[in-house]
């Protein structure tokens, strides 16, 4: 009671009104942080908890007792769909109190954002590209709406802890506190963080403030999680077999999917009748392909239809559509998504989450399966493991059904250890420092390169990166017209440096390719790469569409809606999977353990695996014999450590062992063809990992790995040294050969 009664009364009228008989434990455990420190405080507890209330209700309170005479929090959210979500939740909440709430993103009026700009007060709910666009465009405000900062509170701050966007995110916080002279406190909240400790030093990084992180009784999580798997093409893996391991039969459904369908598909489509769903997919493509097929089910069967879609690529609209749909707690709609759901929108009572595949990180496996249970009821997750079947002569590797044993590790390892991926602090981030370079030019104008590398350099995420990496960097600008000197020895942005900040997409850091924006009629239906010719088929919003015009110029494609099947395309995606995930591979495939979730497809397949696994040998060493001089190498390495690797056999050993053809299935397995016996392999690259090199040498010659959005624009060795200093992890690779070694 202690916590609520320092409430203000608006926010005690607020419980009251919503029917809460006590505080929840993260509630109480955040006001006393808030209330009675002056840290940065990190709250992480399951979605659906209570998190952004336990936030929001000190800091108000606070606001209310003494008003900010600025804008008293900035709210960061990755979403702009997550700020809408909010802002209904929020304004809400402060109404009574006279508290203003503001909205600033690309679908924000300009009346509300110049309202705002002359009486600056509130919260104001912001993205990182758009802090970024307010930051360069209205720089001499930037006091006036900041001066008296309080908090700001960044929400789902575990998508920020391992990418370029979080270090932009963390730029622009300490850009904006020296440009106000405000001392504002961090709140970070997140349902996924595996270690609190290094996110706490994250989130505090530059503010001249410790964290705190309270801890608290959560409550028990339950779960209903199960995993099942399907050839594409019959048998299945349990047919004609009994299982060697037992599990839970399927709920009772007749599969009335379409004959020679696609029965994991056939599978969801059963399963998601009569009930509201989300159906999880690892790229845009794959969505595409799953609501397309979905949707066909319904056409055969006489279904009205009942899939929704919504993905990154999609048009504002359709995704909003597909948000409000669900959030009608009558509706029986599904939705095929992408990451793009994955955080914490509240789209009402969702019955159940599946998955197709397995997804790249134990982090996205909880946001995916917290999107369920909400109001009362357990988080369900049905994981859908989908693979051809192996050809006759198919050699080992391809015998293992990789993302069913995957989908078994992120499970287990939050299970048995609670882990979830770190924060990566240790990158040499230049195409994130060019891009900060460009923006804080544009924001202040002249300077001196004095003047400009005290802006830039001390921002903590450049804690690794030199003066003098620095000085080369100025020096590639001044060259290429991106920056230019001036009479009075100062530096401003150059022509071509002005027509790249002054296109929109400058705004964001992350990757993206060239898109074209879809139309039929009036309706934007979303964006695409690569367009085909008129008269070609395309696959955007769940259906197909015959191209009518492309207009490269303006990046335009103009389309009628047609029936049939398609495949999308909307550019790659890289994933980026943890060493511990792979070791715990390994060791799904090496241990007799049931695993109560697995439903009996699943378990066949498994066993299958491990027969094959414990026949093969490879449980005691990583490299096989596939006959002959063809070998094929399982290190048990994560993304980062397996390309060090795969670099390191090539550049270091492969002329002492006469090898030739390396192909690798990242991060699984490495096959090539060796002149060397086994005894010779470890021999040498034991030798080769022992000596001290250096890891520009796992480049290859006149190698420019542009890796981030900006390399292109930075110079060449600045770009091969932060891909080899700060992408490749020679120390995980290290550590895993001295292991062959013993």
């Amino acid at each position: 009671m202690d916590i609520y009664n320092r409430y203000a009364p608006f926010i005690q009228d607020y419980i009251y009104r919503s029917g809460w008989k006590t505080l929840r434990a993260v509630q109480n455990a955040a006001g006393d942080a808030i209330f009675n420190s002056d840290e940065n405080v990190l709250l992480t507890a399951s979605t659906a908890s209570g998190k952004t209330e336990a936030a929001f209700f000190p800091i108000l309170t606070l606001l209310d007792e003494n008003p900010s005479s600025t804008v008293g929090v900035l709210y960061i959210a990755p979403l702009k769909a997550l700020i809408n979500d909010q802002f209904e939740r929020l304004n809400g909440l402060c109404e009574e109190a006279g508290i203003a709430v503001t909205r600033w993103h690309g679908d924000v009026s300009q009346s509300q954002k110049r309202k705002l700009i002359k009486k600056p007060s509130g919260i104001l709910q912001i993205t990182p590209e758009s802090l970024e666009s307010l930051l360069i465009n209205k720089h001499m405000e930037i006091p006036s709406l900041f001066g008296d900062l309080r908090f700001i509170v960044i929400d789902e701050i575990h998508s920020l802890l391992r990418g370029d966007r979080g270090g932009q995110t963390f730029c622009l916080i300490e850009r904006l506190c020296r440009m106000a002279e405000c001392s504002p406190r961090r709140v970070g909240l997140s349902a996924t963080i595996g270690n609190p400790a290094e996110a706490g030093k994250f989130l505090a990084a530059g503010s001249g403030k410790g964290t705190l992180i309270p801890e608290f009784d959560g409550g028990k999580e339950v779960w209903r999680l199960s995993m099942e798997h399907f050839f594409n093409t019959p048998p299945q893996a349990d047919e004609g077999k009994e299982p060697e391991i037992t599990a839970p039969e399927p709920e009772v459904a007749t599969d009335t999917a379409p004959a020679a369908a696609d029965p994991g598909i056939g599978y969801i489509f059963e399963h998601t009748r009569g009930k509201k769903c989300l159906v999880f997919t690892n790229s845009r493509e794959e969505c595409e392909s799953v609501c397309q097929n979905l949707r066909h089910y319904c056409e055969v069967n006489g279904e009205p239809d009942r899939f929704l879609i919504h993905h990154g690529n999609l048009s504002a609209s359709y995704r909003e559509s597909a948000e409000e749909d669900m959030k009608d707690d009558d509706s029986l709609m599904s939705v095929c998504a992408t990451a793009t759901l994955e955080l914490g929108i509240d789209i009402g009572r969702l019955e159940r989450a599946f998955q197709i595949d397995a997804p790249f990180t134990v982090s996205g496996f909880l946001q995916r399966l917290g999107r369920t249970g909400r109001r009362g009821n357990p988080s369900e997750m049905r994981f859908v493991m989908r693979e051809d079947h192996p050809e006759a002569r198919a050699m080992l590797p391809e015998m293992i059904p990789w993302f069913l044993i995957q989908g078994i590790a992120l499970v287990q390892l939050y299970i048995e250890e609670r882990f979830v991926e770190p924060p990566r602090t240790e990158k040499m981030p230049f195409s994130l420092l060019y891009h900060q370079t460009m923006s804080t030019l544009a924001s202040c104008g002249e300077m001196t390169p004095a003047e400009l590398a005290s802006k830039v350099l001390p921002l903590s995420v450049f804690h690794r990166i030199t003066k003098d990496d620095y000085r080369i960097l100025l020096k590639h600008l001044i060259e290429t017209d991106h920056i230019n000197r001036t009479e009075n020895g100062g530096v401003i942005l150059g022509l071509t440096g002005e027509k790249i900040v002054n296109n929109y997409k400058f705004l964001a850091v992350f990757q993206e390719n060239i898109e074209y924006t879809v139309h039929s009629g009036s309706e934007e239906l979303g964006t695409i790469v690569k367009p085909p010719p008129a008269g070609e088929k395309i696959a955007i919003a769940g259906r197909v569409w015959a191209v009518d015009e492309v207009d490269h110029k303006r990046r335009d494609v103009y389309c009628t809606l047609v029936k049939g099947n398609i495949p999308a395309y909307f550019g790659d995606v890289a994933g980026d999977i943890h060493t511990h995930i792979l070791e715990r591979m390994k060791g799904v495939l090496g241990e007799d353990k049931n695993y109560p979730y697995l439903m009996r497809h699943a378990v066949c397949r498994l066993a299958y695996a491990r027969k094959t696994f414990l026949n093969a040998g490879i449980a005691s060493k990583p490299l096989v014999s596939l006959g002959g001089k063809m070998w094929v190498l399982f290190p048990w390495l994560g993304s980062y450590a397996f390309i060090a690797l795969e670099r390191f056999l090539k550049l270091k050993c492969a002329k002492r062992l006469g090898l030739k053809g390396l192909s690798p299935a990242r991060p699984y397995y490495l096959q090539f063809m060796m002149q060397a016996a086994e005894e010779e392999f470890y021999k040498v690259v034991s030798e080769e990992a022992s000596k001290d090199f250096d890891p520009m040498d796992l480049l290859y010659p006149a190698e420019n790995p542009v890796f981030e959005k900006y390399d292109e624009y930075v110079p060449g060795e600045l770009v091969r040294k932060g891909f080899a200093y700060g992408v490749l992890d020679i120390a995980g690779m290290k550590k895993r050969v001295a292991e062959w070694k013993r």
